[in-house]
């Protein structure tokens, strides 16, 4: 039992006698307020209130200088002045009695109308289209004439080739056919 014997002896060699309970010393508590507990700094100077004037020069509508003067503080501000002709001011006198005051104005519809074909077609004539084209609107002419022929040929070249269609899975004809139309 040596290790027990060390711990619980004294510098004298003898056991450690039961410790009788001191009192303990009552301690005096304090609060902060709540500016002397904060570490924001100098709280009276971020309390005060400052004064800023700006000028902007005048324009071609309103000459001259003007001047805004506002009192600002670091929960609130104010404007104290401000001159005439400054941006987000209207002087205009607001009439004594306003029957319409509070009703609503009717809203403009601004939805798309459908065009019939031929107010379509109307719209498209004239001399906006083909401004770019050369040969103007008799190559344009040309062109749609042209255009509405192949769309004839392909409609029965389609008819052609659905009646060939009956051949075997995998074959490769109807696309060789389809080459050749297209070469020549």
């Amino acid at each position: 039992m040596g290790l027990f014997d060390r711990l619980f002896a004294t510098r004298d060699g003898n056991a450690a006698a039961p410790k009788t309970p001191q009192p303990k010393k009552e301690v005096e508590t304090f609060f902060l307020d709540a500016d002397a507990s904060s570490s924001m700094g100098n709280v009276d100077f971020m309390r005060r209130s400052n004064t800023i004037r700006r000028t902007f020069p005048g324009s071609a509508d309103s000459p001259g200088n003007k001047e805004m003067v506002a009192e600002v503080a670091s929960m609130e501000s104010r404007l104290e002045r401000v001159s005439d002709g400054l941006g987000g001011q209207t002087s205009q006198p607001e009439p004594a009695f306003d029957l319409t005051r509070g009703v609503p104005k009717p809203v403009k519809k601004t939805f798309a109308q459908a065009l019939s074909q031929a107010e379509l077609d109307q719209r498209m004539k004239g001399s906006a289209m083909g401004v770019n084209v050369p040969g103007g609107s008799a190559a344009i002419k040309q062109e749609q004439a042209q255009a509405q022929a192949q769309a004839a040929a392909m409609a029965s070249s389609q008819v052609q080739i659905s009646q060939q269609a009956s051949g075997k899975a995998g074959d490769i004809d109807p696309f060789k056919r389809m080459s050749r139309e297209i070469k020549g």
